[in-house]
């Protein structure tokens, strides 16, 4: 199978609001491709986008500011931070967008009633700043200050 293409930006026909069911129906729609990681990335080309999930205890969602902590050194099992990140694959986009000036999409999961989850795109942001810092975990973790671009529709 073909890999598409990288797209920045909006996406065609989803506007900000739109509910997904679940990750698979999120991946389909072009918003956020991974499946499963919160960073969607191209090598080389920048972050399209990312997932905030409460995931990361060092992620601060203040609406339209987002501090959102980057990828790696986090236990599968017990979801805390074990190691430092390094500014390796998906963290590096992060800072290629935010040189390039270059908007992320945003995506936020949301509990529904029954305790049951979905998805809703919440629009584009700017990387504006990144750094190094200790986590609340003990280990380095870098840091990505997002802030929300007005939607001009």
């Amino acid at each position: 199978m073909a890999r598409q293409p990288a797209i920045f930006g909006e996406i065609a026909g989803i506007q900000e609001g739109h509910e997904f069911l679940n990750r698979l129906e999120l991946s389909a729609s072009g918003v956020h491709r991974p499946t499963r990681a919160g960073i969607g990335a191209r090598s080389g080309l920048g972050a399209e986008s990312i997932v905030l999930a409460e995931c990361y205890e060092d992620d601060v969602d203040l609406g339209h500011v987002i501090l959102y902590t980057g990828q790696g050194g986090r236990s599968s099992s017990s979801g805390q931070q074990v190691a430092d990140q390094t500014m390796t694959g998906a963290n590096l986009e992060l800072a290629r967008s935010q040189a390039t000036d270059q908007p992320v999409r945003v995506v936020r999961r949301i509990q529904g009633t029954g305790g049951l989850f979905f998805y809703r795109y919440d629009g584009l942001y700017r990387i504006t700043a990144y750094w190094q810092e200790t986590g609340k975990s003990g280990f380095r973790i870098w840091r990505f200050k997002l802030e929300r671009i007005l939607s001009t529709r």
